[in-house]
């Protein structure tokens, strides 16, 4: 029989193993709740920069599309160090399974904010929208002004010989006019190069044939006419409505909006349910891990 004093050694010695036992119990215990912690944070961060990088894409102002972008690289970042920090956790934790289904995770997020980091620069160009303003208040109010010199033209010129001669030119020189504020649109919202060149060479022959009506509107009107001032003016206009268009067809050509969206809508879109599907497949390997966090 032992003697009492090895009993209460023995007593002592199981007691502190227990309790040993209970802090790793409750080290690693906490250690995978943390891990679940920042796995669900991680979902909501990644899912809050795609809704910002899409409100980016889809803002209307430069001021809106800078700020939602920063959102989205606010909430990737933190994402990010989500990641980072569960990535330490699982290896000291020996989790392989889960430390595998992040790394997965890791690897597609990479190429999300790859895709999602040029989305974002495009959005925040606004070249369609601000193509999209000129033509609607700028080039529109200069096409006006070419209208008002033309058809005051029309009325002080009413009682000459070549009157209707006079208003065909008048009208043709209008109708190009207004022939290129129609092509405007379209080409704003044309993805294809070559349908946008081919855009472009029908608004370009119509400026030249609005010019040769007006030039030609010169010899009828005569040096003397008290037209020739307002002949001067829609001349001028026409000009500046010509460089108008000109910047109109530069920022379509870059064409920011209409490529942000098209990457949106396909390539983050797919890699973004990608990566939603890791973090998915993870938050459930985790639930079901017991409290020790081992297999």
């Amino acid at each position: 029989m032992l003697p009492l004093s090895a009993v209460r050694r023995a007593i002592a010695l199981f007691v502190i193993l227990l309790i040993t036992a209970g802090c790793h119990w409750n080290t690693a215990f906490e250690r995978v709740q943390e891990v679940r912690r920042l796995n669900a944070a991680l979902l909501v961060h990644f899912l809050k920069a795609s809704d910002a990088g899409n409100r980016a894409v889809m803002a209307e102002t430069d001021e809106l599309s800078k700020t939602f972008a920063q959102e989205a690289e606010d909430a990737t970042e933190a994402a990010q160090k989500d990641a980072d920090m569960m990535a330490v956790l699982l290896q000291g934790l020996g989790l392989a399974r889960e430390a595998s289904l992040l790394d997965d995770f890791r690897t597609k997020f990479a190429d999300y904010r790859a895709i999602d980091r040029n989305i974002l620069e495009l959005a925040v160009e606004n070249t369609n929208v601000k193509a999209q303003r000129l033509s609607f208040t700028t080039a529109q109010q200069t096409a006006d002004t070419i209208l008002d010199e033309l058809e005051t033209i029309g009325r002080w010129e009413a009682s000459t010989p070549q009157i209707w001669h006079i208003k065909a030119l008048l009208y043709e020189a209008l109708a190009r006019v207004r022939e290129i504020q129609v092509l405007q649109a379209p080409h704003i919202a044309e993805r294809n190069d070559v349908a946008m060149t081919r855009i472009e060479k029908r608004m370009f022959a119509a400026e030249d044939e609005a010019r040769r009506k007006l030039k030609a509107l010169e010899g009828l009107i005569g040096p003397t006419s008290v037209s020739l001032p307002r002949l001067t003016a829609a001349e001028t206009a026409l000009v500046r409505f010509g460089e108008i268009n000109a910047d109109i067809v530069r920022l379509s050509r870059r064409n920011s909006n209409v490529r942000s969206l098209a990457l949106s809508l396909d390539q983050k879109r797919k890699i973004a349910a990608a990566c939603e599907a890791s973090l998915r497949a993870l938050q459930d390997a985790l639930a079901q891990q017991g409290f020790m966090g081992t297999r």
